[in-house]
C-alpha cells in the first residue's frame, strides 16, 4: 500500500511539473503518457484497473482545477488594463511665416496641419523669426516640448486638435 502512495505521488510530480501548455490539451491517462519500463519503475504497472481509473480522474480533475484557476488569474490580471498604446511619435515640421514671440495661449498652425497651442509663458525672439524649423517631442508625464535648433529654451505646447 505505502507503495502504491509512493506511485501516486510520484506521478502527481510528474504531472505537475508539465508546462501548462500541456494542461491545454485534451486529457491523455497516465499508462499512456509513460512508456512499460517508466511504469514498471513507477510501480504503476502493478495497479488494479479501478485502483488506475481513480488515479486518471484524481490527475484529471487536479489539472482541471489548476487550469480553472490559471484562467481566473489571467482575467483579474487583465481586468481594467489599458489598451496598449503605441509610443508617442516625435513631430519634426515647420512654423510657417515670420514672427517675433509665441505668447502663452497662442496656436501654431505647423505646415503638416497640425496645430499646437503654447501653455507656458512662450518666449520671445531677438529678432524675428521665418519658417522655424521646430521638433516637438514628449517629454515627463505627459507634457510636450517644442524646441528649435537655434538653442532657443524648450516651449511647453499642447495638440490641439
Amino acid at each position: 500500500m505505502r507503495r502504491c502512495l509512493l506511485c501516486l505521488l510520484l506521478a502527481i510530480a510528474v504531472l505537475l511539473a508539465l508546462p501548462a501548455s500541456a494542461g491545454e490539451r485534451t486529457w491523455v491517462p497516465i499508462e499512456k503518457r509513460l512508456s512499460a519500463e517508466q511504469l514498471r519503475a513507477t510501480g504503476l504497472d502493478s495497479l488494479s484497473a479501478e485502483q488506475l481509473a481513480l488515479l486518471n480522474t484524481l490527475l484529471s480533475q487536479d489539472r482541471a482545477a489548476d487550469l480553472r484557476a490559471a484562467d481566473v488569474q489571467r482575467t483579474q490580471d487583465e481586468a481594467g488594463m489599458r489598451p496598449k498604446r503605441t509610443p508617442a511619435q516625435t513631430v519634426v515640421a515647420v512654423v510657417p511665416g515670420s514672427s517675433r514671440a509665441w505668447t502663452q495661449g497662442q496656436t501654431l498652425l505647423l505646415d503638416n496641419g497640425q496645430r499646437w497651442r503654447v501653455v507656458d509663458s512662450g518666449v520671445n525672439f531677438p529678432r524675428p523669426i521665418t519658417d522655424a524649423k521646430v521638433t516637438i517631442a514628449p517629454g515627463m508625464l505627459g507634457a510636450w516640448y517644442l524646441r528649435m535648433d537655434d538653442g532657443t529654451p524648450p516651449i511647453k505646447v499642447q495638440r490641439v486638435d
